[in-house]
């Protein structure tokens, strides 16, 4: 196979298959990802644990193509040309069809930095070049297992904040705020839990349950960007609030 052109927004498929097709609208990854070695080893990784991949050698329709034809996941490598993944992950999230689909960083950039600032923009999980295929696999089985998990239907009303849990909709000051599905999820749990102080390695496991793949540093960057959604003064929080020396606790204004 001839190396694709990059300076076309067009995907490759590595070795395709007939049923592509078939498989893609069930459970389909978008991979964007421009080194042809390493789209074919995460292309072959992934449909032997039975999903179809799609592979974008840059960053080009990722966007319109998702649109129509939804993944389950994106597989996003940071320094790709044409295109940067951060801010391809920037616009997923500003999507508001695209917004609660997992996404994944596949890079070589790999500082506490690069990390923070994949997760504050909404990234669900960060793989480092390189990379074990086997535990890339488990690590997006298990962000999809965290996705797939249902809430239970209720609505939360604590101050000027209103949680639906069965719509995934919050509500601050009777204006709609897009989240992610982790910071709903995390928001939720806070929520349901009114008073309760947290560590944040029991925070890890209630919402992300895979706890060997994220740290407490995941916990402390989401929680500044809920705080950032839901706060009048952010760096002055009323509901989101640090219990020094310990974690966190929701409280609800009086």
């Amino acid at each position: 196979m001839s190396r694709p052109d990059l300076t076309d927004s067009t995907p490759y498929v590595v070795n395709p298959a007939p049923e592509d097709t078939i498989q893609f609208v069930k459970q389909a990854i978008f991979v964007v990802e421009d080194d042809q070695d390493i789209a074919q080893l995460v292309r072959h990784h992934l449909e032997s644990a039975g999903f179809a991949a799609r592979v974008y050698p840059r960053v080009g329709s990722v966007l319109s193509e998702a649109e129509q034809l939804r993944p389950c996941l994106f597989l996003l490598d940071i320094m790709v040309p044409g295109g940067d993944g951060l801010e391809l992950c920037r616009q997923i999230r500003q999507n508001a069809s695209l917004r609660v689909i997992p996404v994944i960083f596949l890079t070589a950039r790999s500082s506490e930095a690069d990390r923070v600032l994949g997760l504050e923009l909404g990234a669900d999980d960060y793989i480092s070049k390189p990379f074990s295929p086997r535990e890339m696999v488990a690590r997006i089985k298990a962000v999809l297992r965290r996705f797939e998990r249902p809430l239970a239907p209720s609505v939360v009303e604590a101050g000027e904040i209103r949680i639906d849990s069965g719509a995934m909709l919050l509500t601050v000051r009777n204006k709609p705020v897009s989240t992610t599905a982790t910071e709903f999820r995390l928001l939720d749990y806070f929520a349901r839990h009114a008073g309760r102080v947290f560590t944040r390695d029991q925070i890890l496991d209630a919402v992300w349950r895979e706890t060997q793949f994220v740290t407490p540093r995941s916990v402390d960057v989401y929680v500044r960007k809920l705080r950032e959604k839901i706060e009048r003064d952010p760096e002055n929080p009323r509901y989101l609030r640090t219990v020094r020396g310990a974690g966190y606790r929701f409280e609800v204004p009086k």
